[in-house]
C-alpha cells in the first residue's frame, strides 16, 4: 500500500503536489494545513487524515483537526503529529513503527532504533531555500519504507 505524505501546505495546494499524489491509496497531512479547501482538494485524490499544526488556529482547524493521530495500517502502527519536539521522549519508546511529522519544512527519512521518522517537508509556500516536497510511505507485509520526492 502506498500512502501519500504531505505537510505545511499553509493554504496552498500546488498542482504539482496533486499530480505527485495521484494514485496513492490514502493521504496523511502532517499539519499546517491552512484551510478546508486543501483537505477537499486532497480528498479528490484519496481519503485524507490530517493533524493540526501550530499555524492551524482558526475555528475550522480546532474543530476538525486533532493534534495527533494514532493509526494502524496493514499491521504497522503510525503516529502523526506536527512537531516531533512535542513527542516529549525518544520516538522509539512510544511503540510506533512510523512517526510522521511536519513543522520544520525540511524533508527527512531516518530510522532510529526501529522507528521510521518521516517528515515529507513542505508542499506549500517556499520557505528559505528549502525544496518543495511530498513523501510516500509504502507498507508491505508488515514493513514500512519511505521516500521523498522533490516537486518541480
Amino acid at each position: 500500500m502506498k500512502i501519500g505524505l504531505i505537510s505545511d501546505t499553509h493554504g496552498l495546494l500546488r498542482p504539482e503536489a496533486v499530480r505527485a499524489l495521484d494514485g496513492v491509496a490514502r493521504i496523511i497531512h502532517a499539519g499546517d494545513v491552512g484551510g478546508p479547501e486543501v483537505i477537499a482538494g486532497l480528498r479528490s485524490i484519496a481519503p485524507v487524515q490530517a493533524v493540526r499544526g501550530n499555524n492551524d488556529r482558526d475555528a475550522w482547524s480546532r474543530k476538525s483537526l486533532p493534534l495527533r493521530l494514532s493509526l494502524e495500517v496493514a499491521g504497522v502502527r503510525i503516529l502523526v503529529l506536527h512537531d516531533l519536539n512535542e513527542l516529549g521522549s525518544e520516538p522509539e519508546t512510544h511503540g510506533y513503527r512510523v512517526i510522521v511529522t511536519g513543522h520544520s519544512h525540511k524533508p527527512v527519512v531516518v530510522e532510529r532504533s526501529g522507528t521510521l521518522l518521516v517528515n515529507p517537508g513542505s508542499a506549500g509556500p517556499r520557505r528559505f531555500k528549502l525544496p518543495i516536497t511530498v513523501g510516500y510511505l509504502t507498507i508491505a507485509e508488515g514493513t514500512a519504507s519511505a521516500e521523498i520526492r522533490n516537486l518541480p
